[in-house]
């Protein structure tokens, strides 16, 4: 299919994101119970109930945009989302599965991140306020997901990762 206009983008992109989002809602909850680290559990049941909000807002953007919703296939979350069950399969310490699980949602989040930052281009050089102000309010919650996850990461889960893998390896 030919692309014939900003606003057919603005449109596909809505709809992978669109796809993205209901894709990362059913694989959420599956790393919220890989997850042994309190402080990621946490993160991730918090950034899965922001993923119903954002599925809600990109609904709201179809609305505005006279459209019906519609969700097209998105082989970047497919991919990362294959990525993060692989994460989830491997077997070893708590703490460095989780320093992987964290790996695997902060890939998540830049996907995120990049295409929210695309979408809101696009829908600011089309003068659809409304939409991009939608839109920015989910690349604000991206961003300070992929903080939080940082956060954890330097904080406390690499760490403790670290002293695992060495506790491993001199046995």
């Amino acid at each position: 299919m030919a692309l014939e206009s900003l606003r057919e983008l603005l449109v596909r992109e809505l709809q992978d994101l669109y796809g993205a989002e209901t894709q990362l809602l059913k694989a959420l909850p599956n790393m919220v119970k890989a997850s042994a680290t309190p402080g990621l559990k946490q993160a991730l049941e918090r950034h899965l109930v922001e993923t119903e909000g954002q599925v809600a807002r990109l609904e709201q953007c179809f609305g505005l945009l006279g459209l019906p919703v519609k969700a097209s296939s998105c082989k970047g979350m497919e991919g990362l989302i294959a990525e993060a069950n692989d994460m989830m399969d491997e077997e070893g310490p708590d703490p460095v599965v989780d320093a992987g699980l964290i790996g695997s949602a902060q890939r998540v989040e830049h996907y995120e991140i990049a295409a929210y930052g695309s979408a809101i281009a696009f829908a600011e050089l089309l003068v659809e306020a409304q939409v991009a102000g939608l839109l920015r309010l989910t690349l604000e919650e991206e961003q300070t997901a992929d903080r939080i996850l940082t956060g954890l990461a330097r904080g406390e889960v690499n760490e403790t990762a670290l002293a695992a893998g060495t506790r491993i390896t001199e046995s």
